[in-house]
């Protein structure tokens, strides 16, 4: 299925404030980018970069005043998410180096202060896919996902045990949960299609048996239509835009993600 994915974003700074952003989505074997469209009003330089995870980020130094941003992409993206009941899990020996980072413990996943936990939500269950699963449900079942109901970042050890939560935090303690497995697990920000209310969405994925699958506990039903924009450790490695100096106000932010036809070649 093909997706026109959206984020419009408008800030009013004092003086010239240095940003890094986080807004386009790059082709991998999950998806595919057929056009992209990026617009900043006023248009000032920018130099483009790709993080330690492969994203792609852009430096900008934003004027004093209005100053707005128009990231969209058509992408090509699966309509489903496999899942892979009894996937193994791959001994820390054999993982490849690039999987490793995602097996640390880091700021907003404390995965070191999960093992007891971990292990007994997964007992009985199959090493690997099926550990996974099974944090994955817990964590649907005893916390509530409330888009909206928190605007502070939250660390795994604040979300476990709260009554509400968003995307992010949902995935924080999950990742945390996966990791105390010796799971590699990495969080993931981007677009879902039949989100409501729509929003800029975070979910997380697992290496096992071989590959990385995608998890999300803020969904009943595992859908498809995802669009990766970032991937990293926990939410301080995949902000969509990081502002340096006297805070600069977020004046408004439009998300849209609508079916559309291939576009032209």
């Amino acid at each position: 299925m093909w997706l026109r994915a959206s984020t419009r974003l408008q800030f009013d700074a004092k003086v010239d404030t240095p940003f890094i952003l986080m807004l386009r989505p790059r082709s991998g074997w999950q998806q595919w980018v057929g056009r992209e469209h990026y617009a900043l009003a006023p248009s000032v330089p920018v130099v483009e970069f790709t993080d330690a995870f492969g994203n792609l980020c852009q430096r900008l130094v934003a004027p004093a005043g209005p100053f707005s941003i128009l990231a969209s992409a058509d992408v090509e993206c699966p309509p489903y998410v496999d899942a892979a009941p009894g996937a193994p899990f791959v001994e820390v020996q054999s993982l490849p180096e690039d999987v490793l980072p995602f097996l640390l413990p880091s700021r907003y996943c404390e995965s070191d202060c999960f093992y007891q936990m971990a292990f007994e939500l997964t007992e009985g269950c199959l090493p690997g896919w099926d550990q996974v699963n099974a944090i994955v449900e817990y964590v649907a079942r005893t916390i509530r996902y409330t888009p909206g109901s928190g605007t502070l970042l939250r660390s795994a050890r604040e979300v476990n045990g709260c009554a509400d939560a968003v995307c992010r935090d949902l995935s924080h303690l999950s990742i945390a949960l996966t990791r105390a497995l010796s799971i590699p697990a990495r969080m993931v920000v981007g677009y879902l299609e039949p989100l409501t209310p729509m929003d800029l969405h975070a979910w997380f994925e697992a290496f096992v048996g071989g590959r990385w699958y995608t998890f999300d506990p803020t969904q009943k039903n595992l859908n498809g239509g995802r669009v990766a924009v970032a991937y990293g450790r926990d939410a301080a490695d995949v902000a969509i835009f990081t502002q340096f100096g006297d805070p600069v106000p977020l004046v408004s932010m439009e998300v849209n993600v609508q079916q559309t036809s291939a576009p032209p070649y």
